[in-house]
């Protein structure tokens, strides 16, 4: 990559990301995202940028994907560059209507996501989540913190293992939430932050929900409806209380090196999803119910 060609070299320090991000600006003042990365991650960057294209070609509002290699830093991607506001910062001082709406947008996009089919030769679904879970249990037990609460998200996992078998797998955005979206100057819903892409359960997707009904319930209930565009299935509640509950474990374990605020933060979130889910005793959770309370009424006598 020549370097040169940029006029400006401006670092984004955003996000969890390892990657270096950049905004670099062309002679023609065209605004780019410059993401690099280790050399050793070649193979992997080259998997995700290709796998990017495939999602762009879709048609998905994104940063596009323009130019990949290695440069004298590592491996590099060059994207497009969005220029709007973090969702996150603009989406709970809507209305809970204009929330709703943008909701019903993430969860259309993110179906379209999801029309990219796995690998034929991926791990059956049961067997690799039933090792994610009992490695996140196991980290748990292990990591000297335990909190209240913590054995109704590990009873519920354990006693709806059997939901896991025989779910389709697709591919996945890794970590799709308010949180790594933007709103650009025309309005428009964009998702970004692709690096931790992956294949599963789409289902399994939507264990992020837990920032977005947060920030703002009515977006995440959006999201759940766009997405099914009809009556949501009484097993994909069930389903995401079980991948909630286990994202909600390890995070604990997680917290713990990056200091107390960390993990007041991550505490905090496990008492509001107890609260949310009765202590793991009702798979719909309050936030969508507020919205929708004679469908979860139904469902929930209906189990």
């Amino acid at each position: 990559m020549d370097i040169m060609r940029f006029c400006s070299k401006t670092p984004i320090v955003k996000g969890w990301s390892e990657d270096k991000k950049y905004c670099v600006t062309s002679s023609m003042g065209t605004k780019y995202l410059l993401r690099i990365s280790p050399e050793g991650q070649y193979d992997a960057k080259k998997s995700e940028f290709e796998t990017m294209q495939q999602v762009a070609a879709l048609g998905v509002p994104m940063c596009l994907p323009l130019e990949f290699g290695t440069c004298q830093e590592g491996v590099y991607s060059l994207q497009s560059f969005i220029d709007g506001r973090d969702a996150q910062d603009v989406i709970p001082s809507l209305s809970p209507k204009k929330q709703y709406q943008y909701g019903i947008k993430a969860g259309e996009i993110l179906q379209k996501i999801h029309s990219l089919p796995a690998p034929a030769d991926i791990e059956d679904w049961e067997i690799h989540f039933n090792k994610k879970a009992n490695r996140k249990i196991r980290m748990y037990r292990e990591c000297g913190f335990q909190f209240s609460g913590a054995q109704s998200f590990i009873q519920y996992i354990d006693n709806h293992r059997n939901l896991l078998r025989g779910r389709p797998q697709t591919y996945q955005h890794g970590d799709y939430h308010i949180g790594n979206m933007m709103i650009d100057s025309s309005g428009e819903l964009i998702i970004i932050d692709f690096n931790r892409c992956d294949f599963g359960d789409p289902w399994e997707e939507f264990n992020r929900i837990v920032w977005s009904a947060q920030a703002a319930p009515s977006f995440a209930c959006g999201m759940v409806d766009g997405y099914f565009h009809g009556p949501v299935p009484i097993e994909f509640w069930q389903l995401l209380a079980l991948y909630i509950s286990s994202n909600t474990l390890s995070s604990i374990p997680w917290a713990i090196p990056f200091g107390p605020k960390e993990m007041d933060v991550m505490l905090k979130q496990a008492s509001e999803v107890l609260e949310w889910y009765d202590n793991m005793q009702n798979p719909i959770p309050t936030w969508y119910c507020t919205h929708h309370p004679k469908t979860c009424h139904e469902k929930h006598f209906a189990k």
